[in-house]
């Protein structure tokens, strides 16, 4: 029994290529220091600490952790890398998100906070 393969014509455009660099997971915690160890040893790297807005953060490989006063930051989802805020600014309003905050300048880059469609909220940086 002899079967056929048909080949797919289907010329359609390859896709643009994703502004998104690296994602970033938040974690909260209570006590930065304590927590930083074991982070530190999944990741397989120091932590790179910084303040913004009076919250105490440290960058840890793929995660990002927060102590402090960190309520206004716990409706967001992660925190998104990206090449470039204007692809992101597009993309949101093509899909019929909002931008809650910004852009504006961070300690990492430029930044905004996005509300999708679906109601997540995500925190976008810029990077170089």
């Amino acid at each position: 029994m002899e079967e056929s393969m048909e080949q797919s014509t289907d010329e359609s455009p390859a896709r643009p290529r994703s502004p998104i660099v690296n994602v970033l997971v938040r974690v909260f915690v209570d006590d930065l220091d304590a927590a930083l160890p074991l982070y530190e040893s999944l990741a397989g790297t120091e932590a790179e600490r910084f303040t913004f807005r009076g919250v105490q953060l440290a960058r840890v490989g793929p995660f990002l952790l927060l102590a402090g006063d960190t309520a206004a930051y716990r409706d967001r989802s992660a925190t998104i890398e990206v090449r470039d805020l204007d692809e992101v600014l597009r993309a949101l309003a093509e899909a019929g998100g909002e931008v809650v905050e910004g852009p504006t300048p961070g300690p990492k880059g430029a930044r905004l906070i996005a509300r999708h469609p679906d109601g997540a909220v995500f925190e976008y940086i810029e990077i170089a």
